[in-house]
């Protein structure tokens, strides 16, 4: 059992957790990940190590609450236990010093990005950050960004807070501005990170995409992972997550993706209709 340290939203349907888990904070990297799993029959979920705390021994995640077991996280609180929390997984970001180093965060993928944004700093990088979201409460960790980074970008689809456009707007303007840019780490919906893969395609720029495909092990076993890259299998969770953006196929990963929609959305409509009674009993007994 995993104890949460804190638990806040930082964000609608966003919330940062603080879980007490020491080994795992000694040993993580950035890029790596954890499994948790909430109940025992519950689903095994792969999220992305935000930070780590060693003098308390603990880690942070970010969840975004979409599906039945992302929301049933997102509704502990402080003091509240976790069942399983396996980790780290996955190999480290690639660090190095590239010279012109941006982070793309696109909605939470920024809390993924964030670690690696802090690693490329360490290594002597110039970092820039682009970092979107649907509108201005959608934005997360602007501030953790901008204590890491040189520049930080942010953009709203709706114009409502910074840049009014997508992160690849703003980074085909840095490219069009003919700005020096050695590296790109990209992470977010599928479909932003593709966009990113082709607007860095013609300049060339090295262009890296953390993959985030259905998981169930995390040891390359079950290969429910498998993804295509450089038109060859890969499992993500042994492979990656972090992939050469430029290789990987997307329209794969994407249908793949989307395999056990139907049954997600059941599993989330029953998983709200309990809540509603349990809510609707709680208030009865009052």
């Amino acid at each position: 059992m995993y104890k949460i340290l804190s638990a806040e939203f930082i964000a609608p349907n966003v919330k940062k957790l603080v879980i007490e888990a020491p080994k795992i904070a000694r040993k993580r990297q950035a890029g790596q990940f954890v499994i948790i799993r909430t109940s025992d029959n519950g689903e095994r979920v792969p999220l992305t190590i935000a930070d780590s705390n060693l003098d308390e021994g603990s880690i942070t995640i970010i969840v975004q609450g979409i599906g039945k077991t992302t929301k049933e996280l997102n509704a502990h609180e402080q003091g509240d236990y976790i069942l399983d929390v396996v980790g780290p997984l996955g190999k480290p970001s690639h660090i190095e010093k590239f010279g012109v180093a941006v982070s793309i965060g696109g909605g939470v993928g920024t809390a993924i990005a964030y670690p690696t944004a802090v690693a490329l700093k360490r290594a002597g990088n110039y970092t820039i950050s682009i970092i979107g979201g649907r509108s201005k409460e959608y934005v997360i960790l602007e501030d953790e960004m901008k204590k890491v980074c040189d520049e930080v970008f942010v953009t709203t689809d709706d114009g409502s807070y910074g840049y009014h456009g997508f992160v690849t707007q703003k980074l085909k303007e840095l490219i069009d501005a003919k700005r020096q840019i050695d590296f790109v780490l990209a992470i977010g919906p599928i479909p932003m990170m593709r966009a990113v893969a082709e607007v860095t395609r013609k300049p060339k720029i090295k262009t890296v995409v953390s993959l985030n495909p259905i998981m169930v092990d995390g040891t390359g076993m079950c290969g429910g992972c498998r993804a295509t890259v450089d038109n060859k299998t890969v499992f993500v969770c042994v492979d990656g997550p972090e992939f050469d953006a430029h290789k990987v196929d997307f329209e794969t990963l994407e249908r793949r993706n989307r395999t056990y929609k139907s049954d997600e959305e059941t599993a989330l409509n029953n998983y709200m209709c309990r809540s509603e009674e349990a809510m609707l009993k709680a208030a009865n007994q009052k």
